[in-house]
Protein backbone atom coordinates (compact mmCIF):
# COMPACT_ATOMS: atom_id res chain seq x y z
CA UNK A 1 0.00 0.00 0.00
CA UNK A 2 1.21 3.51 -0.81
CA UNK A 3 1.19 5.94 2.10
CA UNK A 4 2.34 9.50 2.70
CA UNK A 5 2.19 12.24 5.31
CA UNK A 6 1.64 15.76 4.01
CA UNK A 7 1.84 18.88 6.14
CA UNK A 8 0.37 21.98 4.53
CA UNK A 9 0.87 25.60 5.49
CA UNK A 10 -0.97 28.76 4.48
CA UNK A 11 -4.65 29.58 4.92
CA UNK A 12 -5.60 26.03 5.91
CA UNK A 13 -7.42 26.44 9.21
CA UNK A 14 -10.83 27.98 9.68
CA UNK A 15 -11.75 27.54 6.01
CA UNK A 16 -13.23 24.02 5.96
CA UNK A 17 -9.96 22.43 4.86
CA UNK A 18 -10.27 19.28 6.99
CA UNK A 19 -13.84 18.54 5.93
CA UNK A 20 -13.23 19.08 2.24
CA UNK A 21 -10.09 16.94 2.53
CA UNK A 22 -12.20 14.14 4.01
CA UNK A 23 -14.78 14.49 1.24
CA UNK A 24 -12.02 14.35 -1.38
CA UNK A 25 -10.46 11.31 0.29
CA UNK A 26 -13.80 9.51 0.44
CA UNK A 27 -14.43 10.24 -3.26
CA UNK A 28 -11.01 8.92 -4.29
CA UNK A 29 -10.92 5.88 -1.98
CA UNK A 30 -8.13 7.26 0.21
CA UNK A 31 -7.74 6.14 3.83
CA UNK A 32 -6.03 8.05 6.64
CA UNK A 33 -6.61 11.19 8.67
CA UNK A 34 -6.46 14.98 8.68
CA UNK A 35 -5.71 17.12 11.71
CA UNK A 36 -5.05 20.77 12.61
CA UNK A 37 -1.71 21.55 14.25
CA UNK A 38 -0.91 24.19 16.85
CA UNK A 39 1.31 26.09 14.38
CA UNK A 40 -1.73 26.73 12.09
CA UNK A 41 -0.69 24.00 9.65
CA UNK A 42 -2.65 20.84 8.82
CA UNK A 43 -1.23 17.31 8.73
CA UNK A 44 -2.72 14.68 6.45
CA UNK A 45 -1.85 11.00 6.49
CA UNK A 46 -3.06 9.26 3.35
CA UNK A 47 -2.95 5.69 2.12
CA UNK A 48 -4.27 3.87 -0.93
CA UNK A 49 -3.55 0.65 -2.81
CA UNK A 50 -4.02 2.70 -6.01
CA UNK A 51 -0.99 4.96 -6.53
CA UNK A 52 -2.81 6.93 -9.27
CA UNK A 53 -5.64 7.88 -6.91
CA UNK A 54 -3.15 8.78 -4.18
CA UNK A 55 -1.30 11.06 -6.59
CA UNK A 56 -4.60 12.74 -7.60
CA UNK A 57 -5.35 13.30 -3.92
CA UNK A 58 -1.91 14.82 -3.28
CA UNK A 59 -2.22 17.19 -6.25
CA UNK A 60 -5.64 18.41 -5.09
CA UNK A 61 -4.32 18.94 -1.54
CA UNK A 62 -1.43 21.04 -2.84
CA UNK A 63 -3.94 23.32 -4.61
CA UNK A 64 -6.29 23.33 -1.56
CA UNK A 65 -9.46 21.25 -1.70
CA UNK A 66 -11.52 24.20 -0.47
CA UNK A 67 -11.91 27.46 -2.44
CA UNK A 68 -11.39 29.54 0.72
CA UNK A 69 -8.05 27.90 1.49
CA UNK A 70 -4.61 28.56 0.10
CA UNK A 71 -1.63 26.25 0.44
CA UNK A 72 1.60 28.25 0.37
CA UNK A 73 3.99 25.51 1.44
CA UNK A 74 3.92 21.77 2.05
CA UNK A 75 6.12 18.87 3.08
CA UNK A 76 5.80 15.23 2.07
CA UNK A 77 7.10 12.24 4.01
CA UNK A 78 6.60 8.62 2.92
CA UNK A 79 4.99 6.39 5.55
CA UNK A 80 5.62 2.70 6.12
CA UNK A 81 3.34 0.23 7.88
CA UNK A 82 0.41 2.65 7.75
CA UNK A 83 -2.79 0.80 6.87
CA UNK A 84 -5.94 2.61 8.06
CA UNK A 85 -9.36 1.34 7.05
CA UNK A 86 -11.17 4.70 6.78
CA UNK A 87 -10.48 8.44 6.53
CA UNK A 88 -11.09 10.41 9.71
CA UNK A 89 -11.01 14.02 10.85
CA UNK A 90 -8.98 14.28 14.06
CA UNK A 91 -9.43 16.97 16.67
Amino acid sequence: MNAIQITVFGRVQGVGFRYTTKRLADNLGIYGSVQNNFDDSVTIKASSPDSTQLERFIQRIKKSPTPAGKVTEYTETPLTNYNPTEFTVLY
